[in-house]
């Protein structure tokens, strides 16, 4: 089935073998993909995002921008479980797109991926870092800016971010089921401070703040959508563990849909609150717009609580963003697009430690060293552009791969999955030109990689030229 060429797919009966002999330990179940998910999925988005897109993109209707961006994301998912279902593998979009559409579009696809989630870790873990200097202020222990500021912004070196990220890498070097107990218990303290905020906050909505709702017209809404996406990345991340997961035909498209429906309702519920309890625009450049509201209202120890539950919280995000880029790049490594020492698997924990030591590098250059500001968008524009490819892939292995065994299929024939990718095309169009840039040129030295190495050493060429 292997074609020659950059446009050579991977064969599914290769694949499935690979699979079968994975020496990763399946140890996660619905509700352990569940906490996954929603471990990255509520953080940076509830806790720091809500505020600027109420301000500056879409006002109250920011309750609309996360409707909308939440369907974008369901008839992603929905993609995503059909693939995952029939295809468990590590690697999740990756390997679809690689057997569905051929090798090119898969690395790309993989690039994409790898924008997303290492500059997802590295901005959690710089606001994680930002939280906690705020706190230890409060407190009244004041450190030197030159070790918790990047050298761009006038300092030497973020190092408060670079311990979580340290502290993270550790653990998951301890194991996959380690791993995951932990994660749920910061999921659990995370979910718990939000339910907080809804109940401080809902009797103290005054429905003058809601007018107007619309205070940057539905061009507002569709931008504040493409602006809070961020808050939605995680889904996907489920479909990387596929190979760690005990039942993957049924646990995977449950845990997908089920995650996505359960942070949909709490981000439409949290932005009712906020833009409620305050005017949206008094949000305009908070960090930390859900603690700031609390204190406004004068619940003052509900909004230390929220900012302690957010330090906690978001060591979740770090660690579920790092879990999926290790295993991203042991799934290229394994297929030769990346160098095969980091498809090695510990023997004692099971996990992928080069894999991982790899993007520890890369996070900590990245939250150690620089600033990301708007470079936060690429992480929209990475996932965005993977879940393009995922949708239309679904449409072409449906047609080269009618016989393939489809646990969980999208419904609408292949018309939704069209109109999946045509949605995440239009979320693209409304980011910002310097962020399309900034995306070329991550893509021009992914190509570069891909030509210079992985074309040659990718094991599809090996065996055609072998």
């Amino acid at each position: 089935m292997a074609n020659n060429g950059i446009t050579r797919k991977l064969s599914l009966e290769e694949m499935m073998r690979q699979k079968d002999a994975s020496q990763l330990k399946r140890v996660l179940g619905t509700f352990e993909l569940m906490m996954l998910g929603i471990g990255v999925i509520v953080g940076t988005g509830i806790f720091v995002i809500t505020g600027t897109a109420a301000a500056d993109y879409a006002g109250p209707a920011l309750m609309l921008s996360f409707a909308f961006a939440g369907i974008v994301c369901g008839l992603a998912a929905l993609c995503y479980a059909e693939l995952a279902a029939a295809i468990p593998t590590a690697g999740s979009a990756f390997t679809f797109t690689y057997i569905g559409l051929g090798e090119i579009w898969a690395w790309i696809v993989a690039w994409c991926l790898i924008l997303e989630l290492t500059v997802a870790a590295a901005a959690i873990s710089t606001g994680w870092g930002a939280y906690v200097v705020n706190l230890l202020q409060v407190m009244g222990v004041h450190l030197p800016q030159s070790i918790t500021t990047d050298p761009l912004s006038g300092g030497i070196i973020n190092l408060p971010s670079l311990i979580v990220v340290a502290a993270v890498v550790w653990l998951l070097k301890r194991g996959t089921k380690e791993s995951a107990k932990v994660n749920n218990i910061l999921v659990i303290i995370k979910v718990s401070a939000v339910l907080l905020f809804i109940v401080l906050g809902i009797t103290h909505i005054d429905a003058a703040n809601y007018n107007p709702f619309l205070p940057y017209g539905m061009s507002g809404v569709f931008s504040g959508a493409a602006i809070v996406f961020f808050a939605y990345v995680g889904f996907d991340i489920i479909a990387n563990s596929a190979e760690e997961v005990k039942n993957p035909e049924k646990d995977l498209p449950r845990g997908i849909i089920g995650c996505l429906a359960i942070v949909t309702i709490l981000y439409i519920v949290v932005t009712a609150v906020l833009v409620g309890v305050q005017p949206y625009d008094v949000y305009h450049g908070q960090a930390a717009p859900v603690a700031f509201a609390l204190a406004q209202i004068g619940i003052n120890w509900g909004s230390a609580l929220i900012s302690v539950s957010a330090i906690i919280g978001l060591i979740a995000g770090v660690l579920t963003c790092t879990f999926s880029a290790s295993r991203l790049c042991f799934a290229l490594a394994r297929d030769g697009l990346l160098p095969k020492r980091f498809s090695h698997v510990n023997e004692k924990s099971g996990v992928p430690d080069l894999a991982i030591n790899l993007v520890w590098l890369v996070a900590s250059i990245l939250t150690g060293f620089f600033p990301l500001g708007i470079i936060a968008e690429l992480v929209n524009m990475g996932t965005l552009m993977a879940f393009v490819f995922v949708s239309l892939t679904v449409v072409v292995m449906r047609r080269s791969h009618p016989d393939m065994d489809r646990p969980f299929r999208m419904p609408g024939g292949s018309w939704l999955p069209f109109i999946s990718a045509l949605a995440c095309a239009f979320l693209i169009s409304q980011l910002a030109p310097l962020t399309w840039l900034f995306f070329g040129i991550w893509t021009i030295i992914g190509l570069a990689i891909y030509f210079g190495y992985g074309k040659t050493n990718s094991v599809m060429n090996q065996e055609h030229t072998g």
